[in-house]
């Protein structure tokens, strides 16, 4: 595991490709702008170079919208001054017609008399998947492919999980991104229980937006109980995510607020088939939507049933059984842990992760990357355990 950054040191890269991977990071940066209107297309930035001054940039906003190179090139008015340019881009430009609300962006670059294009990475998509790349390449462009590969791939991950599992002949899994708010010293609560607020402004709102961008927000029956949470977004542009809870002896109160909210919102309860009956019959008279499974593992039969159901990226916000649950199983993508400036202490007072944990240091699940950032007073560490092709 390192700290994530893409770069090479400076004494391994030549000067062009330092210049590549300043580009290629602006154009990241576009990408990221794009927001829940994108899904479930993938999130793209462009920037288009020439002399090292950008002509124009885009990104793509919405789906059934521009693509990233369509909105720079309308910006850019006269296609002109594209020739002998350099276009970044951080996903292979699209490359088949079928099933799709805009043409080929591939069909649009090949007259523009572009002397290169840099990628970070190619189109998993199999109408595209190199294609597009090939086509430039035959027509004479320069088309160079890896320059922060790896960051592009995390900016999509739900959409390179997708991919994967399609050519590989899997059913459908939701991208699993699980997140807390903790501590300094590793604690959700005091030794009393007490939570509101461990996270400052920042992060809570932070948290919204994640929300928005999400199919689904799961927790454990643990935290409905305690909590009592509404699983809304709340304050932030976004979609309105199912909840979700993870609830073997159906044991969430008629009265509680999501089973108040479930004819507005919606709310999916998993159980065991052991469950009491009456349980079970009063939250579908509710309108709860439940869903019995079988066995010790509830968390691997929801998966697949949200991903069945076209669920590509689900948040998990705890509790701690759900979260040992989630990393035990190895369903766990990526992790996002808001870190408050604060020590509470305690030895009853809780951590993130419950179950019965690891043996071994060694043994424990270790990230494949950390980004570390600033959340208002908070730090954000985001930690992925699974890079897609």
């Amino acid at each position: 595991m390192s700290v994530a950054s893409d770069s090479d040191s400076p004494d391994e890269v030549s000067s062009e490709d330092l210049r590549d991977q300043v580009w290629m990071d602006r154009a990241l940066v576009l990408a990221a702008r794009g927001d829940h209107r994108a899904r479930p297309n993938p999130r793209v930035g462009a920037v288009l170079v020439a002399d090292a001054s950008v002509l124009a940039e885009g990104f793509h906003e919405q789906s059934g919208g521009p693509h990233a190179e369509a909105a720079l090139f309308a910006l850019l008015g006269d296609p002109n001054q594209a020739r002998g340019a350099t276009l970044y881009l951080t996903l292979e430009p699209c490359g088949a017609f079928a099933g799709k609300q805009t043409p080929p962006c591939v069909e649009a670059l090949l007259p523009l008399g572009l002397e290169r294009i840099v990628l970070a990475t190619l189109d998993p998509h199999a109408g595209t998947a190199g294609r597009s790349v090939a086509r430039l390449r035959a027509a004479g462009v320069v088309v160079e492919v890896g320059v922060r590969a790896s960051a592009a791939r995390r900016l999509n991950g739900p959409f390179f999980k997708a991919q994967a599992r399609l050519a590989a002949g899997l059913p459908p899994l939701p991208y699993l991104s699980a997140k807390w708010a903790m501590s300094l010293d590793g604690k959700i609560a005091c030794h009393t229980g007490h939570s509101q607020w461990i996270s400052g402004e920042a992060s809570r709102r932070a948290s919204h937006v994640l929300r928005g961008e999400v199919d689904a927000v799961l927790i454990g029956s643990g935290t409905a109980l305690t909590d009592d949470p509404r699983l809304t977004r709340r304050d932030v542009a976004g979609g309105d995510p199912l909840p979700v809870v993870l609830d073997r002896r159906a044991r969430l109160p008629l009265k509680s607020r999501l089973v108040k909210a479930a004819r507005e919102t919606g709310l999916l309860v998993v159980v065991g088939r052991d469950a009491p009956a009456e349980r079970r019959t009063g939250l579908r008279d509710a309108g709860v939507e439940v869903l019995e499974v079988e066995g010790e593992d509830s968390l691997g039969p929801l998966l697949l049933a949200l991903g069945a159901r076209g669920c590509d990226h689900v948040l998990l916000e705890g509790g701690g059984e759900v979260l040992s649950a989630a990393f035990a199983g190895d369903w766990v993508d990526r992790a996002l842990v808001f870190v408050a400036p604060r020590i509470l202490g305690g030895r009853g007072a809780p951590g993130p992760v419950a179950g019965v944990g690891a043996s071994e240091v060694g043994l424990g699940p270790a990230p494949l990357s950390l980004e570390v950032r600033a959340s208002g007073e908070d730090v954000l560490l985001e930690a992925h355990f699974r890079l897609y092709p």
